[in-house]
């Protein structure tokens, strides 16, 4: 791959936003409401300085910048090319974390580690046109394939496979294939409120059974049961 220089890669930054936020309307926001874009723009400064054995002034200048933006980098980790950090607030990248190209990542993920081990990879790698949703944790040294997509709030801790979607806690992987689209959040399926209404339809059969002594009513509502139980398989399916 082409090398490019640390403007050009700057210059990349800043055009982020016009693919990846509908809401953008002129030059001059990017200056006062992309936290992401300048931080981004500041990590890029601070990884080159770390990377000549700058390593203070580079953790002074992130730390300054963590004040202002309240998203958390280390100079170390390696970032690729076009990321954008949406809104970006609570975003917190580790010291050993690596990203790819086109990686969209919203407020409140982490990309932590699990070990206090020195000297090793201890965060994750998330690979080019990967989508973090907002609040997601990723832990320890798995690789988020790519154009994987990560759902809201889940906590991953397995490797998620290319043109993949997790969701969950632990994250489980609901869907496979190509056909994703970047966002489509309101797809991802609630595997957890499947499987309470199959057990709570369950429950209240085997209850009126009991109480009214008529067992025969189980097999007719087998049916309904059956359905559900196989929405729940359904969004289990790896």
């Amino acid at each position: 791959m082409k090398k490019i220089s640390l403007w050009q890669l700057i210059k990349e930054d800043l055009q982020t936003p016009w693919v990846n936020d509908p809401a953008i309307r002129s030059r001059f926001e990017i200056f006062f409401n992309y936290p992401g874009i300048w931080t981004i723009i500041h990590y890029r400064v601070a990884h080159a300085l770390y990377n000549r054995g700058f390593h203070f002034l580079s953790r002074i200048l992130m730390g300054i910048t963590q004040m202002i933006t309240n998203i958390d980098i280390h100079p170390r980790c390696k970032i690729g090319r076009r990321v954008f950090i949406d809104h970006g607030f609570g975003v917190v990248i580790g010291e050993t974390a690596e990203i790819g190209d086109d990686v969209l990542i919203y407020q409140g993920v982490t990309l932590g580690g699990v070990s206090l081990d020195k000297d090793v990879k201890r965060h994750p790698t998330v690979k080019n046109g990967a989508v973090i949703s907002a609040g997601a944790k990723v832990l320890g040294n798995i690789t988020i394939g790519k154009n994987a997509k990560v759902g809201a709030n889940s906590v991953v801790i397995k490797n998620v496979p290319d043109d993949s979607t997790a969701v969950g806690i632990p994250a489980r992987i609901i869907r496979k294939g190509k056909d994703q689209s970047q966002l489509s959040h309101n797809k991802i399926p609630d595997i957890n409120k499947e499987l309470f209404i199959y057990l709570s339809k369950r429950i209240a059969l085997l209850e009126e059974a009991i109480s009214s002594h008529h067992e025969e009513i189980i097999p007719k509502r087998e049916e309904e049961l059956e359905q559900i139980y196989k929405e729940f398989i359904s969004s289990m399916n790896d």
